[in-house]
């Protein structure tokens, strides 16, 4: 007999899948697939390489959220047919396994719901992911080398692209400071999670007294903003300095002062840019990065006019961690904003971060209620 709960998740399913259909504007969305492809198939497409690449980026993300849905709906008819011949042959080992395979369903679909929360303007962007140890010296510099290899994971298992874009290493170990360039479909989207203050409890293995330290690294996490975005900047406010690049070292630190820093002097941004051998290529990502600094310092100036009207409390001080890594007394990942947490210290620390974003990007859904 097949359970009753099979009924209610295949119901619970076909509502959604509708729903998504609708959401996606599937047929627009078919009919911009073939209107990329026939760009793709001029003579001249490739005249124009950043053009070409970025059609070519956005043409894969449509038709991975396109393929994904048709999936699903497949899977949908074929778990339906199950259920109709498990009913009526009355076969009690299909409908367990009916059971199981629908479950497994209504998870694939919830995961392709909050995949389609990343709908925000430069969700699909890419992110430009900061990391800057607090006080604490050696310890907490350690933490921020653990935490660029926690994300460098991460983006690896989702296929994303690392590049280095500026790397100060510590003092005796760990980094004073990185920027990283994470390329990818929804690298944003899901990278903004990430922003916010890390706190990491450990028996310090810098401490010879083996003490248990408490250390903090902050993560800033803002979209890769090109030059499609109008964000007024003045020669005349820029500083611009140049220097010999330095890195964790080998052959391909240059020799030459081809690094670049520039300073925003109206509002005190700082960005540099030393993993381009020439000074020229150094000052252009530096500036993309500028320019995406101050499009969300604009974002969050609105969001701080939006919060005082609405007279809400927001709290942005340096010891509000958003999640804490806890290696001893005993093993915890908390995050503090959703109260997801997980005792596999381990996985967290290499790259299994999707609980931990997924549960916040949830908390951003707004209410259809809502006027």
């Amino acid at each position: 007999m097949i359970d009753a709960s099979v009924r209610h998740n295949l119901r619970d399913i076909a509502t959604k899948l509708t729903n998504l259909r609708g959401s996606l504007d599937f047929d627009v969305k078919q009919e911009m697939i073939a209107n990329f492809e026939e760009k793709m198939s001029a003579p001249d497409f490739w005249d124009d390489n950043e053009r070409a690449q970025g059609i070519i980026a956005e043409l894969n993300g449509i038709k991975g959220i396109t393929d994904q849905y048709s999936a699903l709906h497949q899977e949908y008819e074929d778990a339906q047919m199950m259920f109709e011949l498990a009913e009526e042959e009355d076969d009690e080992d299909l409908a367990s396994e009916l059971g199981e395979t629908v479950k497994q369903l209504l998870s694939k679909v919830e995961n392709f719901e909050l995949q389609l929360l990343l709908s925000e303007t430069y969700d699909k962007y890419n992110a430009i992911l900061e990391l800057h140890p607090g006080a604490g010296g050696t310890e907490s510099q350690d933490w921020g080398q653990m935490l660029l290899r926690m994300y460098t994971r991460w983006a690896e298992k989702r296929g994303f692209k690392v590049e280095v874009l500026d790397y100060l290493p510590g003092d005796e170990a760990g980094i004073k400071s990185v920027t990283l360039l994470i390329k990818g479909f929804n690298a944003y989207g899901y990278l903004k999670a990430e922003k916010g203050v890390h706190r990491l409890v450990r028996i310090s293995p810098f401490d010879s007294s083996g003490r248990r330290h408490t250390s903090f690294v902050s993560c800033d996490v803002v979209p890769e903003i090109t030059n499609d975005v109008d964000i007024n900047i003045r020669t005349e406010d820029l500083k611009v300095d140049t220097y010999r690049a330095s890195g964790a070292g080998g052959q391909h630190i240059n020799t030459t002062d081809s690094a670049v820093r520039i300073t925003h002097i109206p509002s005190g941004i700082v960005v540099t840019c030393q993993t381009e051998r020439s000074q020229i290529k150094n000052r252009e990502r530096a500036m993309t990065h500028l320019r995406s600094k101050l499009y969300e310092r604009q974002i969050e100036e609105q969001q701080k006019q939006l919060a005082e009207i609405r007279g809400e409390q927001m709290d942005i001080a340096w010891g509000s961690q958003i999640r804490s890594y806890v290696f001893h007394p005993y093993s915890m990942v908390k995050d503090h904003r959703t109260q997801v947490e997980t005792g596999n210290v381990g996985a967290v620390m290499d790259g299994d971060l999707d609980a931990f974003i997924e549960a916040y990007l949830r908390t951003l859904i707004k209410p259809t209620s809502e006027t």
